[in-house]
């Protein structure tokens, strides 16, 4: 069973949520609190795979949250589910280390979707995000942020498993496709991450948009 945790200040949306998650096939909300705060104490004596979590509430916020929870519970995966779109606000929660970004305006079927690609794949990467994301670069580049060379730094089978990752392909398909070991595809997948100093694979996404390897475009 998929344990979900929520995490939102408005009572209707996260029963509404409990009530949608509940339905999908091996899935079940296990906590829901109305802020960072509380959901952190009941992780004490509860525990989830997946937390939906909102960025603007009371008492303890998202990005707090999302900052706490990686350090005390790692293995959890973290979905920002949110209304809040301004470039500053997904930069700073993409570079904090969230696993994907859900927007409340979004199709309710494609949650499920987000949830377990989340899960299994460490990332969510929607089409939602690829603008998200492009927002939150131009912001960047106008804010005259220091940017390097990097493009030397990933070689083109790395390319092409950012590419293949990114296309929602698991890592047993990237295998078969590629002829290689599924350990390979691994290993290359954790090269990707230190060469590009990520947190999780939506980093290494960031950090391929940030100095113009990929475009949005080459990762649909």
């Amino acid at each position: 069973m998929l344990r979900v945790g929520i995490v939102d200040d408005h009572l209707l949306f996260r029963k509404s949520m409990t009530l949608l998650i509940n339905s999908f096939e091996g899935m079940h909300v296990e906590i829901d609190a109305e802020n960072g705060k509380l959901f952190l104490g009941k992780l004490h004596s509860q525990s989830v795979d997946v937390v939906l979590m909102d960025i603007q509430m009371p008492v303890m916020d998202g990005y707090e949250t999302c900052k706490r929870l990686l350090s005390l519970f790692p293995e959890i995966k973290i979905l920002i589910v949110s209304q809040l779109s301004t470039r500053e606000s997904i930069h700073k929660i993409m570079e904090l280390g969230a696993h994907g970004y859900f927007t409340k305006n979004s199709n309710p079927e494609q949650l499920e979707h987000a949830i377990r690609s989340v899960h299994e794949e460490g990332f969510y990467f929607g089409t939602e995000l690829g603008a998200v994301i492009k927002e939150a670069m131009l912001w960047e580049k106008n804010n005259k942020l220091e940017l390097v060379h990097a493009k030397e730094l990933l070689s083109d089978r790395e390319l092409q498993i950012i590419k293949m990752v990114c296309r929602e392909m698991k890592s047993k398909e990237i295998a078969d496709e590629l002829f290689i070991n599924i350990r390979t595809v691994e290993s290359h997948r954790k090269h990707i991450m230190d060469k590009t100093n990520a947190k999780n694979f939506i980093g290494v996404v960031l950090y391929a948009l940030r100095y113009d390897i990929l475009t949005v475009e080459e990762l649909r």
